[in-house]
């Protein structure tokens, strides 16, 4: 398999230090720089305020602690990024934006008429990428998602 970029989205559910870890795993049995990607979608308060620097910040933190995961996990080459707007679409146009080869996305579960009425993230991504793209189930755990990958 020859990656040179593996996109990795996070939301930062419990699952994503798994995800982090598969993705690092991949990276580094391939060579490919890992590219970590959180979106931030709109989101307003009752008052019509937008998130302040606070939360921004917050996702700041927990970004830098996924990228020292897979730092720790071999990867040499480790960016992160933080975007506003829709995920699915986001998350498209940044795979397309730093030519990924491969989307590792996790995927969580939903089904019935929530996903037939709304689709997921994972799905619209899966549907309009134009690489290759990886939906890994969650809970994975981050020492058995290095062993699996």
């Amino acid at each position: 398999m020859n990656l040179s970029t593996i996109l990795c989205p996070l939301d930062f559910s419990a699952a994503s230090a798994g995800l982090v870890a598969y993705a690092a795993a991949l990276a580094v049995a391939t060579g490919a720089e890992l590219r970590l990607l959180h979106v931030c979608e709109p989101q307003e308060d009752p008052t019509g305020q937008q998130p302040d620097a606070k939360v921004f910040g917050s996702c700041k933190g927990r970004m830098q602690d996924l990228r020292n995961a897979a730092e720790a996990a071999g990867v040499t080459l480790v960016h992160t990024g933080m975007v506003r707007g829709e995920a699915a679409p986001e998350i498209v146009a940044e795979a397309e934006r730093q030519q990924a080869d491969l989307i590792v996305i996790g995927a969580h579960g939903q089904t019935g008429l929530t996903r037939f009425l709304m689709g997921t993230t994972a799905e619209i991504v899966l549907r309009t990428a134009r690489c290759a793209t990886l939906l890994v189930r969650a809970p994975l755990q981050p020492e058995t998602a290095a062993a699996q990958a």
